[in-house]
């Protein structure tokens, strides 16, 4: 696991803490996944998901799109561990549900 992808397996677990803190949402299946897939493996499988996940949803409904998986995908800081394809596809779905 090279810096950058360390980087983002810890904004993984700080979206975590911050639903959890501010919204009081225990994303619990979220932080499981994370643990054991790692932060970059449990992005790209919710990002390519056919589903939207609860925890977008909850997200979403409480105005903090900031907190999702796609929109740290789309953060230039993490660029290097997504296609194109990944952040179309994370864009797409942060326009269909604003």
């Amino acid at each position: 696991m090279n810096e950058t992808e360390r980087r983002f397996h810890r904004a993984m677990v700080d979206i975590y803490q911050t639903a959890k803190r501010d919204l009081s949402y225990p994303a619990n299946r979220f932080i499981q996944m994370v643990s054991d897939r790692g932060g970059l493996a449990a992005a790209k499988q919710l990002l390519w998901s056919d589903q939207i996940s609860d925890g977008f949803e909850f997200l979403r409904s409480h105005g903090r799109l900031d907190l999702t998986v796609e929109a740290h995908v789309l953060k230039e800081e993490f660029a290097e561990l997504f296609t194109d394809e990944d952040r179309e596809r994370a864009q797409g779905r942060l326009d269909l549900l604003r």
